[in-house]
Parts: structure tokens; C-alpha cells; sequence
């Protein structure tokens, strides 16, 4: 893909760092307001799925302009996340990667291998507290 822009965490992070400088609104990102954004940008993104039930992969009946909107609100959830880890001093690639790390502990491939169910594991491994749902709690999946 000749002549596209490689994005890293980092990248966006110093586009972001030199968007606010150069506006002067380094004064409004606290954590705290940085977050409460974040979380009106995750509402916004959830405003597009409210009414459409279960969608297909790849949202294939979606017409190009929705599939721009979403991109657009995926976005922003993205910049203010990655502003807000580093206001907050925390290396946001690192964190994921490490975060990835203790998910494939806790949730081993030969107990959790297509399966939807809970499973919170203690220090030997062993099943404690099986519940039904979605994704693992807290697994990011």
C-alpha cells in the first residue's frame, strides 16, 4: 500500500498531543474530562447499533455513508482513549499487549475454546465460578 501512512498508538498519540498544544486546550484534558468525553463518544458510537439488532461481519447491508459515520465515531472513541492514557502517563500499546497476556492466562484455549462461558479461574486453574453470557468479562473480546 504505497503512499498510506503507517498509524501507531505513538503516532496518534503525538498528533493528538500537538492538536491540543497547538489550540491551547492542554488546560481541558484532565483525566477526568478527557474520560467523561470518552464516555459521550462511546454513547454516540452506540446511537448507531441502538435500533438494528445483530448485524452481519463486515456490515454488509450498510451503505457507504454509515460505514463513514461509524468510522468516524470509532475514531473518536480512539483519539480520546489514546489522549486520555497519556495524560495519564500509561503506555497504552504496552498495557494492551500485557493486558492480552494476562487474558490468555486466565482464559486457557483448552477450557474456553468455543465457548461463551464465565469463567473466573484461581491461582491453580481450576473453574470457581462459572456464569453464562458473552464475551469473558473484562476480556476486551
Amino acid at each position: 500500500m504505497a503512499g498510506k501512512e503507517v498509524v501507531t498508538l505513538e503516532s496518534l498519540r503525538k498528533k493528538m498531543a500537538d492538536f491540543a498544544r497547538e489550540r491551547d486546550w492542554e488546560q481541558f484534558h484532565s483525566p477526568r474530562n478527557l474520560l467523561l468525553a470518552l464516555v459521550g463518544e462511546v454513547g454516540e458510537l452506540s446511537e448507531i447499533f441502538q435500533w438494528k439488532g445483530e448485524v452481519a461481519k463486515g456490515l454488509p447491508d450498510w451503505g457507504e455513508e454509515e460505514k463513514q459515520h461509524l468510522g468516524e465515531e470509532l475514531s473518536d472513541v480512539l483519539l480520546y482513549l489514546v489522549r486520555l492514557s497519556d495524560m495519564c502517563g500509561v503506555d497504552l500499546g504496552e498495557a494492551a499487549l500485557r493486558k492480552l497476556d494476562l487474558n490468555a492466562a486466565k482464559y486457557p484455549v483448552h477450557l474456553c475454546k468455543a465457548s461463551s462461558m464465565k469463567r473466573t479461574y484461581n491461582s491453580s486453574g481450576a473453574n470457581e465460578n462459572p456464569q453464562s453470557g458473552g464475551a469473558p468479562e473484562g476480556s476486551g473480546l
